[in-house]
């Protein structure tokens, strides 16, 4: 009867050598495997887009590099809020509704992709929400007629810009979303207010880092 050493100092040679003769094989099948399919970034990114990441993306993409690099006498922010009643109001038609023939014009004619206003001397700005073609139930031409009642109709001040709550932070933002998801309308482009342009419209999902100030006061944890 053979000593359990002996035994052992047979099985292993035997061992050794079976792993010897599998190595070649599990070698090639490692090489010789396909790769696993990686999803593509890009895809994934348009399938987990959220806060109309996607639209703006597609906004920004149908606008014309000519328009991009247009300039134009810069709108400022008192212009632009002279265009409205209150704050978040539709802006009113500040032009003539007709051509030269009488013709109606189209809004979305100029305010789609923008375009130059020889009227104005600057480029027309964009709609934020250009499926909605029905613009006058919303926006009205300037009417300069009398008050048809006196009243002491105050506007609310306009919100401060910046107010970033670190240095460096993205700025919230000043306005509410409705009717304004579309950031690349009014932040991009010679038409841009010059207080609001961005300087980085490439990054089409303003979202990311740019939230709506809804929590002006400092968030206290209750302690019970």
């Amino acid at each position: 009867m053979d000593h359990p050493k002996k035994q052992l100092g047979k099985i292993f040679p035997v061992g050794v050598g079976i792993c010897l003769l599998l190595l070649p094989l599990l070698v090639y099948s490692a090489l010789s495997a396909p790769p696993e399919k990686q999803p593509s970034t890009i895809a994934a990114s348009k399938m987990t887009f959220d806060y109309n990441g996607a639209a703006l993306f597609d906004s920004y993409n149908r606008i014309s590099q000519a328009y991009l690099n247009a300039a134009s006498p810069q709108r400022t922010l008192a212009e632009y809020y002279s265009r409205r009643q209150y704050l978040g109001a539709p802006p009113i038609i500040p032009h003539k509704m007709v051509d030269e023939n009488g013709a109606a014009l189209t809004c979305l004619a100029c305010h789609e992709k923008g375009g130059f206003a020889p009227e104005f001397q600057r480029h027309t700005p964009l709609t934020p929400h250009p499926e909605k073609s029905e613009c006058r139930q919303c926006h009205v031409p300037q009417a300069d007629v009398p008050l048809f009642v006196e009243n002491l109709w105050l506007s609310v001040p306009p919100p401060k810009l910046g107010r970033a709550y670190l240095p460096g932070a993205p700025p919230p933002m000043a306005h509410g979303l409705q009717m304004r998801e579309n950031c690349i309308a009014c932040h991009v482009g010679p038409a841009a207010v010059e207080g609001i342009r961005t300087t980085h419209a490439s990054r089409g999902n303003c979202r990311q880092c740019h939230v709506p100030d809804q929590f002006p006061g400092v968030f206290e944890r209750p302690t019970k």
